[in-house]
């Protein structure tokens, strides 16, 4: 076991509060965004579970979109979908 004294402190910038994304919007980050398509969907969910920042929202059946301020473009949600329904593409802000 540990004592406080032997437990490391998370480095200065990283969030460590549940609901900061809230709060830090992010999206100016990206340079690439995610675009969904609803006719390969299958609404199972997995992007919007996988986002780190939490800005995929779920519309209605099998249609998402993601809130760009908070959107950092890391393509994880692409990347887990198993119906590759989601393409990154060039954000231009």
């Amino acid at each position: 076991m540990t004592t406080p004294s032997q437990r490391r402190k998370p480095p200065l910038g990283i969030v460590t509060r549940p609901g900061s994304s809230l709060r830090n919007k992010t999206g100016s980050w990206g340079i690439l965004r995610p675009v969904f398509d609803c006719d390969k969907c299958t609404g199972c969910n997995t992007c919007e579970s996988i986002c780190p920042e939490g800005c995929i929202r779920h519309l209605e059946k099998k249609r998402y979109e993601a809130d760009i301020e908070f959107c950092k473009g890391c393509g994880l949600c692409a990347a887990a979908c198993p119906a590759s329904a989601i393409t990154m593409v060039e954000e231009h802000r």
